[in-house]
């Protein structure tokens, strides 16, 4: 009996450090303004000129591309910033 509720806990444990799912972190809030100057897209801005800004400015400061981890940081906030407004 106290083997399996040994076994129990054991288990237990194992699945709260490894299997539980855990929220994902929260999108830092930027403002509109800030974001569409980050990326260089108006106001009128359409999904597609936002994800095409997007692109452009990703591939060149990537840090696979000895870019900087911060300014890919920020380039991702402001799109899902933008994109989430056109949503």
């Amino acid at each position: 009996m106290a083997k399996a509720i040994l076994a129990a806990l054991i288990f237990a444990a194992l699945w709260y450090l490894f299997v539980k799912p855990r929220p994902k972190p929260r999108a830092p809030k930027m403002p509109q303004d800030e974001a569409r100057a980050i990326l260089g897209v108006g106001a009128d801005a359409d999904e597609q000129a936002i994800r095409s800004a997007h692109r452009r400015l990703v591939s060149a400061v990537h840090p696979d591309k000895g870019g900087s981890e911060e300014l890919t940081r920020r380039i991702n906030a402001a799109r899902d910033t933008l994109l989430r407004r056109s949503a």
